[in-house]
């Protein structure tokens, strides 16, 4: 048989297709769709999780429901069930208790595919609605639905971030030519796909290196999205140019963050009044303390961290163990001599690299997109 897991049931299905509709929209909190049916399993309301601060994904399908004329002086009919795809929290935040909004909305069952990781959480949702004489089950759809909140889930049970570092690179692995000229080995296919995963992410990282470079602007212009991510510079000696094109106009607006290895006062009242904000985390090497770092942004609430650097920083990332996964983009070319995905080694055994397993591989027009995860 299946395991639940991975064949979810048609409703929880839905749910699932709800809360990816919400990728680019809910940051910091998890996308999370819910689906409301009545007794004889005809769906009458459904929704998913709105911006932070906004109604999440229960109080959407009840007001569905609702607007549709199903529920009866704020009660639904006997018998109805909600389809969620993570348990409905039990705190006052920003917006008030999901399980209380059901509790009162009087459901008969709840079907949820994970536990929230989420201290405040962490099944107290699940005991309330028991406490209420709601049936609970929970499993249905749980692969699908940590993988949308992949970000969410490490960051709640690490306190990391999840990182994703990102490359686009010939058969033979070369990201930029001797000369530094890398735009562009993989085609528009993949650089739109390249976006969809910048704008899923809760903040883009880079270094002062390919600032230097390449003069990116590193938002997201290829895929409507509801909210930039979060522009991280790694710039040990604060040494970005204030003409850099990375401090243009953004739409929508975003926040820059930049982290550096030494004190500078004028040059951090200077990043300041451009709209940055300056954290100085600084390694015995000089360098910027990438591990303090992630650390720092888990605090700051980024669930996923999406790399877009040179050879150098991506190397750093490596030897350190921060990266969780690698999304490269593969052209059909051989480029020979150049800069290669990350500095790393030499090895003297091949077990000594970094060990990786293949998660998804697939065409994307003339190019090839492997995601691949750390062993």
């Amino acid at each position: 048989m299946t395991p639940l897991a991975t064949s979810p049931s048609v409703h929880m299905a839905r749910a699932l297709a709800l809360a990816e509709s919400a990728l680019y929209l809910t940051s910091p909190n998890p996308r999370v769709g819910c689906v409301i049916v009545n007794s004889d399993g005809v769906v009458i309301g459904e929704g998913h999780t709105q911006t932070a601060g906004q109604a999440h994904a229960e109080v959407m399908a009840i007001r569905d429901a609702q607007t549709k004329g199903h529920l009866i002086a704020g009660r639904f009919p006997a018998g109805c069930a909600a389809y969620v795809t993570l348990e409905p929290c039990s705190h006052k935040g920003r917006t008030g208790a999901c399980s209380q909004a059901l509790i009162q909305a009087g459901l008969a069952k709840i079907i949820a595919s994970l536990e929230d990781p989420n201290p405040l959480v962490a099944g107290t949702g699940f005991a309330a609605l028991r406490a209420a004489g709601m049936a609970v089950e929970v499993g249905d759809g749980a692969k699908p639905a940590c993988e949308i909140n992949i970000g969410f889930m490490t960051r709640m049970t690490t306190g990391l971030p999840w990182v994703r570092m990102k490359a686009a690179a010939s058969l033979d692995g070369i990201t930029a030519l001797p000369n530094g000229q890398s735009q562009w080995i993989t085609g528009q296919a993949a650089r739109i796909d390249g976006h969809k995963w910048r704008a899923r992410a809760c903040a883009v990282l880079t270094g002062i290196g390919t600032v230097l470079a390449d003069d990116p602007i590193l938002d997201v212009r290829h895929v409507a999205t509801p909210r930039q991510p979060t522009l991280v510079l790694v710039d040990s000696q604060l040494n970005t140019p204030f003409n850099a094109k990375l401090w243009h106009p953004t739409s929508p607006p975003r926040h820059i963050w930049i982290y550096c290895a030494a004190q500078d006062a004028q040059k951090t009242q200077a990043f300041e009044a451009l709209g940055a904000t300056v954290i100085c985390l600084p390694h015995p090497s000089g360098k910027v303390d990438l591990a303090a770092m992630l650390r720092d942004l888990g605090e700051r609430q980024i669930n996923e961290l999406h790399v877009e650097a040179g050879f150098k920083l991506n190397g750093s990332f490596w030897r350190d163990g921060l990266v969780d996964e690698l999304l490269l983009y593969q052209s059909a070319q051989l480029m020979g001599s150049g800069q290669g995905i990350a500095q790393l080694g030499p090895f003297q055994a091949l077990r000594d690299g970094a060990q990786l397993r293949f998660h998804a591989v697939a065409p994307i027009g003339d190019d090839l997109s492997i995601l691949a995860r750390r062993i």
